[in-house]
């Protein structure tokens, strides 16, 4: 391996994120699980203890856990040039893969076979969402403090409570509960990190351009990701259906339908909604500006990782930060419940999806496509 050229070294990164990028589905444990075979297991790019170290790293900093990790492994293997090429590879299917969803979501989703697949996916995507809030929850909420800190959030966000004000909050909160209150630079930094990406979109207001301020959204979205890709749709059920009016509850639902059908990150949603807010320039612009943050805080993290894993205050603040997307996962469900379950039919296709998720453990895109088979069958039996 050391007698590599730099140049193979990179068109290796590229081959392998590439791949991992078209077959990864099953959300961030299943696209992890396949990085530690293909780069520890088969290829001994680095040890098990540094792809674990790495690992804990992300789980310590904002952004899409697995899209994190294919830039490490990227930079392990190929320096700088392989962080990039790391990244990038791991992305573009899935956004190739959802623009083509959006083109034909939007030429044909309005004929009754499309929305009769929809009809089926959505209360299907309802099963996911409360699936993954429960094995999120079970982790998050060990004690009587972090069940209160979540409880209070939810309450936060159903009175309509700014996203980004629930997480810092939550964050701070944690640190009061958890750690005993003492200098720590990297946590001050975490939580100051938050009002900057919340004055970002104000500062361009009076721009009435929708790519702008998809940019700046989607940037304040990749900068405060913490926990789940799943807290991306709280994000954008307040600002882009609530606030811009930009897309429908339905529209939305129909986002993460695709978003899980997808292989790769789930944030590859972003390019579908950039492409119903704004066609293909809004789908470039999201995709880049969503997971541009991952980037830019893997290459400024790397000296910290020690002091990171090692930092009382920052797993305090992590807790608390954990407690609070519990609250708005289970917030964003609640306003897309009522679009989603509209009658018997997507009660038994939610109460089935619920089942094989909890107790079969089956795979979320499989579970999206009997969604859609059964809408289709509804279609035809009505």
């Amino acid at each position: 391996m050391t007698g590599l050229s730099p140049r193979h070294r990179l068109l290796e990164v590229i081959g392998l994120f590439l791949k991992l990028g078209a077959i990864s589905f099953g959300g961030p444990a299943a696209h992890i699980a396949l990085m530690e075979q293909e780069a520890v297991r088969k290829r001994n790019w680095l040890s098990r203890e540094h792809f674990m170290d790495l690992l804990a790293a992300t789980n310590l900093v904002p952004g899409p856990n697995a899209t994190e990790m294919a830039i490490h492994i990227g930079f392990v293997h190929a320096g700088w040039p392989g962080l990039i090429a790391g990244g990038v590879a791991f992305i573009v299917p899935a956004f190739l893969i959802s623009l083509a969803l959006a083109v034909i979501y939007v030429r044909f989703g309005t004929l009754p076979q499309g929305a009769a697949l929809f009809y089926g996916i959505n209360p299907a995507v309802i099963a996911i969402v409360l699936t993954a809030t429960w094995r999120l929850g079970r982790t998050a909420l060990k004690d009587r403090r972090a069940i209160a800190l979540s409880a209070a959030c939810l309450a936060a966000a159903l009175l309509g409570v700014n996203e980004v004000a629930v997480l810092l909050a939550a964050g701070v909160m944690g640190i009061l509960l958890y750690a005993p209150l003492r200098k720590s630079l990297p946590a001050w930094l975490i939580v100051a990190w938050g009002p900057l990406t919340v004055w970002l979109p104000q500062a361009v207001v009076w721009l009435d351009d929708r790519l702008v301020r998809l940019a700046l959204f989607f940037l304040k979205v990749g900068a405060l990701l913490f926990g789940s890709g799943m807290v991306l749709f709280a994000f954008i059920q307040r600002d882009v259906v609530s606030g811009y009016g930009w897309l429908t509850q339905q529209q939305l639902l129909d986002a993460i339908a695709v978003g899980q059908m997808t292989p790769g990150p789930v944030l590859s949603s972003a390019t579908f909604i950039g492409y119903l807010v704004a066609g293909w320039p809004g789908a470039v612009v999201s995709t880049v500006a969503v997971f541009a943050p991952s980037f830019v805080i893997i290459a400024l993290i790397g000296p910290w990782i020690p002091r990171l894993r090692q930092s009382p205050m920052i797993q305090a603040f992590l807790r608390g930060v954990n407690a609070g997307v519990i609250a708005l996962i289970l917030a964003v469900s609640v306003a897309l419940f009522r679009s989603a379950i509209v009658d018997v039919w997507t009660v038994l296709i939610l109460a089935v999806g619920l089942v094989a998720l909890l107790r079969f453990r089956v795979d979320t895109h499989w579970l999206a496509l009997g969604g859609a088979l059964a809408g289709l069958a509804h279609y035809w039996l009505t």
